[in-house]
């Protein structure tokens, strides 16, 4: 279960990071590494669950398995107020 309070985690930090000037984001890329202890079939499931509830609705969680023990929130996707994505 610890996938989930590392799913819950991310979406807090990027919740965080946006702050209310984004209009949606689309993708949370987190980077899982080899030797991190993370599961990542579990916290793809988990970060599934978080980011299917508002405000992250539609979002989709991109996963890299680099070589090391780094686990971390790597890049945020976001559609501007225009529809464009940056």
């Amino acid at each position: 279960m610890h996938e989930l309070s590392l799913a819950m985690e991310i979406g807090r930090l990027a919740e965080a990071k946006l702050g209310a000037s984004v209009s949606r984001c689309v993708a949370v890329g987190v980077e899982v590494g080899t030797d991190s202890g993370v599961e990542p079939s579990a916290l793809a499931f988990c970060l599934e669950a978080v980011l299917s509830e508002p405000p992250w609705t539609g979002a989709r969680a991109v996963l890299t398995q680099p070589e090391g023990n780094q686990f971390h929130l790597s890049w945020l996707e976001v559609e501007d107020d225009d529809g464009s994505e940056d």
